[in-house]
């Protein structure tokens, strides 16, 4: 199988390079059977990454009409990856992701989805050089999503790790990374049904391989999780990169199966 469903898409409404319609006709050129958008949540910190409040509501009305527009050619759902900070209003989508790109500090709002050089300066500024003390505050902060709404997806749960295969900031197979990392999923059980095997630091060249890694991955399972396969993507040319690789990471850490969004919720399909 070749999972045909890409739910974690971004399109020039925020930080995407493509028209939510461009994206549209790639995914149907690629034979998916169906399109997910989740524009980035309004920030009130930030310019020019996030979606505007004016432009939430243009977004909304553009993918309708994209959903009766290609209704005979593939289904368009309306989603939202939601900054847990965001504090925005999340009625009217499909579906919602939940994701952590900034840090909580005292009164500061800190980015840590940024270069690699950005990240050395905040784990330097803020946590005194230690990259094991940053991965902590983001998975306590993590920890905390289920808190801020409700969310069908985990978005890229160790999203701190995504420079780590090149800056080595913290050493993921340490028993206290693995630890911080244990914690926050437990915290979410139960909270937030599914978690995204993400392959969006691959088509970045941040990465060569997807997140979560493969200890996170298993003890997603062993947790009762279901997982869903995204490529994060911001340019329609990587629409499904790596979901080969995905399907192979879940296989080889036990599922036998993968959730897709439907009309009627998420369902779950052999992979």
């Amino acid at each position: 199988m070749l999972y045909k469903q890409n739910l974690h898409q971004h399109s020039s409404f925020d930080d995407g390079k493509d028209t939510p319609e461009e994206v549209v006709l790639a995914a149907i050129e690629k034979g998916f059977d169906s399109i997910g958008f989740s524009g980035h949540s309004y920030m009130h910190w930030v310019d020019g990454i996030s979606m505007t409040l004016e432009g939430t509501e243009q977004y909304k009305k553009e993918i309708a009409r994209l959903k009766e527009k290609y209704s005979d050619k593939i289904k368009v759902f309306c989603g939202l990856e939601v900054e847990m900070l965001s504090e925005v209003e999340l009625s009217g989508y499909d579906y919602l992701i939940g994701s952590v790109h900034y840090l909580k500090m005292d009164d500061e709002i800190v980015g840590i989805d940024r270069s690699k050089e950005v990240v050395q300066g905040v784990i330097d500024s803020y946590f005194g050089g230690d990259g094991l003390k940053c991965a902590g505050k983001y998975y306590e902060q993590m920890a905390e999503l289920y808190k801020y709404g409700d969310f069908d997806i985990i978005g890229h749960f160790d999203l701190i790790a995504k420079h780590n295969e090149t800056a080595n900031f913290f050493d993921e197979q340490s028993k206290e990374y693995q630890s911080l990392a244990l914690g926050a999923i437990e915290a979410l059980r139960g909270k937030i049904p599914f978690f995204e095997v993400n392959t969006g630091g691959i088509s970045r060249g941040y990465r060569k391989n997807p997140y979560p890694n493969e200890f996170i991955v298993k003890v997603f399972r062993d947790m009762g999780f279901g997982a869903v396969i995204s490529s994060d993507c911001h340019d329609k040319n990587y629409l499904d990169i790596a979901f080969k690789e995905s399907e192979e990471l879940l296989k080889s850490c036990g599922y036998n199966e993968i959730y897709v969004l439907t009309e009627n919720g998420f369902d779950p399909t052999k992979i």
